[in-house]
């Protein structure tokens, strides 16, 4: 068989189990361990997601992906208390670190303020913006 290359903007969803498959089976061979969902709901009284943060732990790291506070709930600390849950838990899990990214029209100075160092940035992404590459220790 001869493999041949597609590219597409529409691609069917499933195309991209595969991939995902190989590449993680790639990694548990070269250093054993899996990947572990974790988020932390924002749920208002209907107990429907609001907000919150959504990410994952493997090597011993979590990944925060995304963390959204509705503007109306802004300056409660909630962003804090989402932040801190899932530092527990990621502690609980064994990890040692944190990274995640942000843009600098985002949340870079709150993260800071949460302990997060900078540990690199893209220029004009988009253009006129930073994206930045933070991380904490865990200790």
């Amino acid at each position: 068989m001869s493999p041949r290359l597609l590219l597409t903007s529409d691609p069917d969803l499933a195309a991209r189990q595969p991939i995902l498959a190989g590449l993680q089976e790639y990694n548990r061979q070269q250093v054993p361990g899996e990947s572990q969902l974790l988020a932390v709901l924002l749920l208002d009284e209907q107990n429907t997601t609001i907000g919150g943060l959504w990410g994952r732990t493997y090597y011993d790291w979590l990944f925060v992906e995304l963390l959204f506070v509705p503007e109306a709930l802004r300056g409660q600390n909630l962003g804090t208390r989402l932040l801190q849950e899932a530092e527990q838990a990621a502690r609980q899990r064994g990890c040692q670190h944190v990274h995640l990214d942000t843009f600098g029209f985002q949340a870079k100075d709150f993260y800071v303020k949460q302990g997060y160092t900078v540990f690199g940035q893209l220029e004009n992404y988009p253009t006129g913006f930073t994206r930045y590459f933070l991380r904490k220790a865990l200790s």
